[in-house]
Protein backbone atom coordinates (compact mmCIF):
# COMPACT_ATOMS: atom_id res chain seq x y z
CA UNK A 1 0.00 0.00 0.00
CA UNK A 2 1.43 3.36 -0.94
CA UNK A 3 2.21 6.15 1.50
CA UNK A 4 -0.68 8.58 0.85
CA UNK A 5 -3.26 5.82 1.27
CA UNK A 6 -1.62 4.66 4.52
CA UNK A 7 -1.56 8.27 5.74
CA UNK A 8 -5.26 8.71 4.92
CA UNK A 9 -6.21 5.46 6.68
CA UNK A 10 -4.15 6.59 9.68
CA UNK A 11 -5.99 9.94 9.73
CA UNK A 12 -9.37 8.18 9.47
CA UNK A 13 -8.47 5.94 12.42
CA UNK A 14 -7.03 8.74 14.59
CA UNK A 15 -9.87 11.20 14.06
CA UNK A 16 -12.73 8.80 14.65
CA UNK A 17 -13.99 8.99 11.07
CA UNK A 18 -14.33 5.22 11.21
CA UNK A 19 -17.47 5.79 13.31
CA UNK A 20 -18.86 8.16 10.67
CA UNK A 21 -18.24 5.59 7.93
CA UNK A 22 -19.78 2.78 9.99
CA UNK A 23 -22.83 4.94 10.77
CA UNK A 24 -23.20 5.72 7.06
CA UNK A 25 -22.99 2.03 6.08
CA UNK A 26 -25.48 1.04 8.79
CA UNK A 27 -27.86 3.77 7.62
CA UNK A 28 -27.51 2.57 4.04
CA UNK A 29 -28.22 -1.08 4.83
CA UNK A 30 -30.98 -0.35 7.37
CA UNK A 31 -32.60 2.08 4.94
CA UNK A 32 -32.54 -0.59 2.23
CA UNK A 33 -34.19 -3.02 4.65
CA UNK A 34 -37.04 -0.60 5.42
CA UNK A 35 -37.43 0.38 1.77
CA UNK A 36 -37.82 -3.31 0.88
CA UNK A 37 -40.60 -3.66 3.47
CA UNK A 38 -42.51 -0.40 2.93
CA UNK A 39 -42.11 0.49 -0.72
CA UNK A 40 -44.37 -1.43 -3.09
CA UNK A 41 -42.29 -0.64 -6.20
CA UNK A 42 -39.02 -1.95 -4.76
CA UNK A 43 -39.31 -5.66 -4.09
CA UNK A 44 -35.80 -7.00 -3.54
CA UNK A 45 -33.01 -5.97 -1.21
CA UNK A 46 -30.47 -5.40 -4.00
CA UNK A 47 -32.73 -2.84 -5.68
CA UNK A 48 -33.42 -1.20 -2.32
CA UNK A 49 -29.72 -0.99 -1.58
CA UNK A 50 -29.11 0.54 -5.01
CA UNK A 51 -31.91 3.04 -4.41
CA UNK A 52 -30.47 4.01 -1.01
CA UNK A 53 -26.97 4.39 -2.44
CA UNK A 54 -28.02 6.67 -5.30
CA UNK A 55 -30.18 8.62 -2.85
CA UNK A 56 -27.30 9.01 -0.39
CA UNK A 57 -25.01 10.14 -3.21
CA UNK A 58 -27.77 12.59 -4.20
CA UNK A 59 -27.58 11.17 -7.69
CA UNK A 60 -31.13 9.82 -7.86
CA UNK A 61 -31.18 8.06 -11.22
CA UNK A 62 -34.96 7.78 -11.17
CA UNK A 63 -35.12 4.06 -11.85
CA UNK A 64 -36.82 3.70 -8.44
CA UNK A 65 -38.77 6.20 -6.40
CA UNK A 66 -40.26 6.18 -2.92
CA UNK A 67 -43.99 6.78 -3.01
CA UNK A 68 -45.04 5.98 0.56
CA UNK A 69 -44.56 8.12 3.64
CA UNK A 70 -42.16 5.71 5.37
CA UNK A 71 -40.14 5.27 2.17
CA UNK A 72 -39.83 9.02 1.75
CA UNK A 73 -38.76 9.50 5.36
CA UNK A 74 -36.15 6.74 4.98
CA UNK A 75 -34.96 8.39 1.76
CA UNK A 76 -34.54 11.74 3.54
CA UNK A 77 -32.56 10.09 6.36
CA UNK A 78 -30.34 8.18 3.93
CA UNK A 79 -29.77 11.30 1.81
CA UNK A 80 -28.86 13.46 4.82
CA UNK A 81 -26.52 10.71 6.02
CA UNK A 82 -24.79 10.66 2.63
CA UNK A 83 -24.48 14.44 2.46
CA UNK A 84 -23.05 14.64 5.99
CA UNK A 85 -20.59 11.84 5.31
CA UNK A 86 -19.37 13.46 2.10
CA UNK A 87 -19.07 16.82 3.89
CA UNK A 88 -17.40 15.63 7.09
CA UNK A 89 -14.71 13.28 5.83
CA UNK A 90 -12.83 15.63 3.47
CA UNK A 91 -13.08 18.49 5.98
CA UNK A 92 -11.59 16.44 8.80
CA UNK A 93 -8.84 14.99 6.60
CA UNK A 94 -7.83 18.41 5.24
CA UNK A 95 -7.92 19.96 8.72
CA UNK A 96 -5.83 17.15 10.20
CA UNK A 97 -3.30 17.27 7.37
CA UNK A 98 -3.02 21.08 7.58
CA UNK A 99 -2.35 20.84 11.32
CA UNK A 100 0.25 18.14 10.66
CA UNK A 101 2.05 20.40 8.16
CA UNK A 102 1.87 23.37 10.55
CA UNK A 103 3.45 21.35 13.37
CA UNK A 104 6.13 20.00 11.05
CA UNK A 105 6.94 23.54 9.86
CA UNK A 106 7.05 24.81 13.44
CA UNK A 107 9.49 22.03 14.41
CA UNK A 108 11.70 22.91 11.43
CA UNK A 109 11.67 26.60 12.33
CA UNK A 110 12.44 25.80 15.98
CA UNK A 111 15.44 23.69 14.97
CA UNK A 112 16.64 26.42 12.63
CA UNK A 113 16.33 29.12 15.32
CA UNK A 114 18.13 26.93 17.84
CA UNK A 115 21.03 26.56 15.40
CA UNK A 116 21.09 30.33 14.85
CA UNK A 117 21.21 30.96 18.60
CA UNK A 118 24.25 28.69 18.90
CA UNK A 119 26.27 29.83 15.89
CA UNK A 120 29.49 30.02 17.84
CA UNK A 121 29.19 26.34 18.82
CA UNK A 122 28.65 25.04 15.28
CA UNK A 123 31.36 23.34 13.26
CA UNK A 124 32.43 24.53 9.81
CA UNK A 125 30.28 21.82 8.16
CA UNK A 126 27.24 22.76 10.24
CA UNK A 127 27.73 26.44 9.36
CA UNK A 128 27.98 25.54 5.66
CA UNK A 129 24.82 23.47 5.91
CA UNK A 130 23.01 26.30 7.67
CA UNK A 131 24.21 28.74 5.02
CA UNK A 132 22.85 26.49 2.25
CA UNK A 133 19.46 26.23 3.98
CA UNK A 134 19.27 30.03 4.27
CA UNK A 135 20.11 30.37 0.56
CA UNK A 136 17.39 27.86 -0.37
CA UNK A 137 14.92 29.73 1.80
CA UNK A 138 15.77 33.04 0.13
CA UNK A 139 15.37 31.48 -3.34
CA UNK A 140 11.85 30.25 -2.46
CA UNK A 141 10.66 33.77 -1.75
Amino acid sequence: MNRPIKRMINIINRTGLTKVLIAYIITLFAGAFFITIFEPGIKNYGDALWYCFVSSATTGYGDFAAVGLVGRIVTVIVTISGILTVAIIPGVIVSYYTEYLRIKEKETISTFLEELENLSDLSKEQLDSLSERVKKFNNKK
